[in-house]
């Protein structure tokens, strides 16, 4: 039975291929690529083999011969190769650069399903199976340590923690590198080079997540890349318009750090939000988008021709329109030493990497929406006792019965209602709460995973004065804009603001950042869809009105 990793194309989808690439011959061992690479072109094996070897194992992890593939997901982008890749004697290939093999798969859907179910199962099958990629090497309860991490995993970059608080070769490696500990976190790759203290950006430019955009006007930014964004996205970059992305963490949004999203149409047994997003992520770059992270949206301006947005990493987009799918972040407890246990006790998400550092340890969550009640039931399959604490009176309302009903036939998860957090005590990092309550629980409880999902607040400060918000800047669209939002421009002078189009034309908002949006994964996706159609209209609009005869 063939391996779905490494499919065989048939003689004719081989035959379509040679039109978007070159022949070249090996006489002898060649490399062709290399880890680090950058633009890394797609290889087709036409006579001979190409054998993939792994740098930091010293190992092959396999030889792809007549009619198989080089390549994974990361083509699709401006990431960085993970391994080398070398000819054997007298090899025959078909070599096609990244954008050219990008133009064959959003054409010929047969090849497009077999290279892309190919590149999510290499994918998974490095980050999950193969031990290696970058060593970070830094302690357990390092917020700077964690935060890097964080930004690994859900990003899907390989690498391997090397924890000094519980592993004796992490110290020894520091000892055989000169590394004192007072320069963790650091990097280190297959040539042995050290990055100490490294910035995100920088990580994100080494491995090729951050990229850089054509200086030129495209019909819409998309920002954000939760569900909506994604969406947006992908249904933007499909439909032929030119389309960049920017995320300021990670693809998924709240939605990605869900552990199993069990309501979402067609996946009746359940799927994480990181592999929803991981998919999305891959399905919109297939089309032709550009995706960029980490890159957070600063200021925003219109010189009445085109929108301009100043981005960190010192970019500046400009776009005829703009969505806006920025979402909320989880609100933070009102404690004054919150800051100093942020990853290092208190958490946001819950993820593998998570899951793992509190196995078989007593783990408190905060919050009663849908968000930590998938976190509860995720790592209460790791930690010998799970705790809630809901400031309500039931889950009423807030969580869906589905989840109600399994954490309530769950044995080591204790709810207590009517209960808040009022106090974090550590030396070093988190190891006790105190608790305020109305129901009975106990006024303190030594604990050392405390993971944090109340409320939501708007990602929007940003935009500020140049859009409607509500009080809590939640952004105002459609029907729930008065006509004096907006009879001052122009374009509005027609026709009021379609149903996800704010107070400015040409701006949309979709998913948790808009005001009366259904906090949901399937809703925000359908808006994140929808506003593609509006923004054709607004660019039909925009274009007429150009080139318009003067009156």
């Amino acid at each position: 039975m063939n391996d779905p990793r490494f499919p065989t194309l048939s003689p004719q989808q081989v035959t379509t291929l040679q039109t978007y690439g070159t022949i070249e011959t090996h006489p002898e061992r060649t490399r062709v690529f290399e880890l680090g690479e950058r633009m890394y072109d797609f290889f087709l094996i036409l006579e001979g083999s190409v054998t993939i070897e792994d740098p930091y194992n010293d190992a092959i992890i396999v030889e792809h011969k007549k009619y198989e593939f080089t390549g994974d997901s990361g083509m699709l982008s401006d990431r960085v190769a993970q391994f080398h890749a070398y000819t054997t004697p007298n090899t025959t290939l078909l070599r096609v650069k990244p954008h050219r093999l990008k133009q064959a798969i959003a054409k010929y859907s047969k090849i497009s399903d077999v290279l892309l179910n190919a590149f999510l199962l290499r994918q998974a099958t490095v980050l999950n199976e193969i031990p290696g990629g970058l060593k970070l090497v830094g302690s357990g309860h390092s917020p700077d340590t964690y935060n890097i991490r964080n930004f690994l995993e859900k990003n899907h970059i390989w690498y391997n923690f090397l924890d000094i608080d519980a592993q004796q070769d992490a110290t020894e490696l520091l000892a055989n590198f000169g590394v004192q500990a007072e320069d963790l976190p650091i990097l280190i790759n297959s040539e042995a080079k050290v990055c100490k203290q490294p910035t995100l950006e920088q990580l994100a430019r080494y491995t090729g997540v951050l990229m850089d955009f054509e200086d030129k006007v495209f019909d819409v930014l998309v920002i954000g890349a939760g569900p909506s964004g994604l969406a947006a996205s992908v249904y933007a970059a499909s439909e032929g318009l030119s389309v960049v992305t920017i995320e300021r963490e990670a693809p998924g949004g709240q939605a990605g750090k869900s552990s199993k999203i069990e309501n979402y149409l067609g996946f009746p047994t359940g799927i994480s939000g990181s592999e929803l997003a991981n998919r999305a992520y891959v399905q919109a770059q297939k089309f032709g988008c550009n995706i960029s992270i980490p890159h957070t949206a600063q200021k925003i301006a219109h010189d009445g021709h085109c929108f301009k947005v100043c981005a960190t990493n010192g970019k500046s987009i400009c776009a005829q329109s703009v969505i806006v799918a920025t979402g909320a972040n989880y609100r933070k407890l009102p404690l004054p030493n919150l800051r100093a246990f942020e990853g290092n006790g208190v958490y946001y998400s819950a993820t593998e990497m998570d899951a793992s550092t509190c196995k078989d340890d007593v783990v408190c969550i905060i919050g009663g929406g849908n968000s930590a009640g998938q976190a509860a039931l995720f790592l209460a399959d790791h930690a010998h006792q799970l705790h809630m604490f809901i400031r309500r009176e039931s889950f009423k309302g807030s969580m869906s019965d589905y989840l109600v009903q399994r954490i309530e036939a769950c044995s080591n998860i204790t709810v207590h209602f009517q209960t808040q957090v009022k106090a974090l005590h550590g030396e070093h990092h988190l190891e006790r709460i105190e608790l305020d309550s109305q129901t009975g629980a106990p006024e303190s409880m030594d604990i050392n995973h405390l993971f944090s999902f109340i409320g939501a607040s708007p990602h929007s400060d940003w935009m500020k004065d140049f859009v409607l918000t509500d009080e809590k800047g939640f952004i105002y669209t459609g029907s729930s804009l008065k006509p004096e939002d907006y009879a001052h421009h122009a374009l509005y002078q027609d026709r009021a603001p379609q149903s996800l189009e704010s107070s400015h034309p040409g701006l949309f908002a979709v998913g948790d950042v808009r005001k009366g949006s259904v906090k949901r994964v399937a809703s925000a996706v359908g808006e994140g869809s929808m506003a593609v159609s509006q923004v054709h209209a607004y660019l039909r609009q925009l274009r007429a009105a150009t080139v318009a005869p003067p009156q």
